[in-house]
């Protein structure tokens, strides 16, 4: 058979979105599978369920990558643990560098406290790690240069990273992170105050402020699989996503110019701006292309119930630049190249151009 991909973007619905992603591809007649943030704890069997049903019932799952920590992208990964035998799990723990962090922490003066401390503000691996552990999978560090199959790590850098652990909210001096209700009812506030405004074709209005450390410590990977150029982000900002323009040409990523992209963090306005785009898919266009005609594809992995994603100035930014826009909030959505025919599946129409904006 033919190389060929298929890459299923699973429908995380909930009150608010999560990234769960499986892939099968088959490369110089190697196939693999990847499992690529698992949603929510629940979302797990639907992930399983995607590899049983369409992947031709392989006996391993080859890889399981974890993006970040949210609960969102982590916690339905147990499942899949569980479920089927793992070549290999990769995933960032930063307890593993304690020693090293030591030094820039005032509040810690011992190794073994602040392992602690970060293996109780990382839980969701602390669990992944336990079930690789019990399991005999082995875990790898997904830091830029490593090879992942076919696809290869553009970031985080090691360096970027521990730095950001120490930026983390999660891990300041003696901080701990605020109670969960106080975030949601943030949330809610700035929901309330939100407001759209008209803007022409073109117009791009990006907050100044980037994402948080946890998002921007995001994994992000790149492929070539038949010739077309794939990037999945995770919940990558504006930082991470620099880190990885700048390093794609070191594996062969002329950019700009993709052919799938992950749409980062759900379509936040805080992990992309216009100078990003433009280095990752080239400056806006003139016009907005004929339906059907467009050059590249953004997948985006937001619930229906979520108000918050996409925002529609992120849409907008997107399809300036060429692209089909499509979500998960009406069921998974899988993008192939020469991939086995699934009965029944049919093409997904892409977002309309939206005439407002976030102000």
């Amino acid at each position: 058979m033919a190389d060929y991909f298929e890459i299923d973007f699973h429908d995380v619905e909930t009150a608010k979105s999560g990234d769960a992603i499986a892939l099968r591809y088959e490369v110089n007649g190697v196939t693999r599978v990847h499992v690529v943030d698992g949603g929510y704890l629940d979302t797990g069997e639907t992930v399983l369920e995607t590899v049983r049903t369409h992947y031709g019932t392989p006996d391993r799952i080859d890889a399981v990558i974890v993006t970040h920590s949210d609960g969102d992208h982590a916690a339905g990964l147990r499942a899949v643990l569980e479920g089927y035998e793992v070549g290999g799990l990769w995933m960032l723990r930063p307890w593993l560098y304690a020693e090293e962090l030591l030094s820039r922490f005032e509040t810690y003066n011992s190794v073994d406290r602040l392992r602690s401390r970060l293996r109780a503000v990382y839980p969701h691996l602390v669990e992944l790690e336990t079930i690789a552990d019990r399991r005999g999978i082995p875990i790898y560090d997904p830091f830029q240069g490593a090879a992942i199959g076919e696809f290869h790590v553009l970031a985080p850098s090691r360096t970027r990273y521990l730095d950001l652990v120490v930026r983390s909210e999660k891990t300041p001096e003696g901080t701990e992170p605020e109670p969960q209700g106080i975030v949601e009812a943030v949330g809610t506030v700035m929901r309330k105050i939100a407001n759209l405004v008209r803007a022409a074709w073109g117009a791009e209005t990006f907050p100044p402020e980037g994402t948080s450390a946890e998002n921007e410590m995001s994994v992000v990977q790149y492929a070539n699989l038949c010739g077309l150029r794939i990037l999945l982000t995770g919940d990558a900002g504006r930082e991470a996503l620099r880190e990885a323009i700048d390093y794609a040409p070191m594996k062969g990523l002329k950019l700009p110019g993709l052919d799938r992209i992950q749409v980062p963090h759900h379509g936040s306005r805080r992990n992309v701006d216009t100078d990003i785009l433009d280095a990752l898919l080239g400056p806006k266009l003139a016009s907005q292309p004929v339906e059907g005609a467009e050059s590249f594809t953004a997948i985006v992995s937001s619930a229906k119930a979520d108000e918050d994603h996409p925002r529609k100035s992120v849409v907008r930014a997107f399809m300036h630049r060429g692209a089909k826009v499509i979500t998960t909030e009406n069921g998974t959505i899988a993008t192939w190249h020469n991939a086995p025919i699934r009965p029944g599946w049919t093409g997904v129409p892409g977002l309309p151009y939206p005439n407002e904006e976030e102000a």
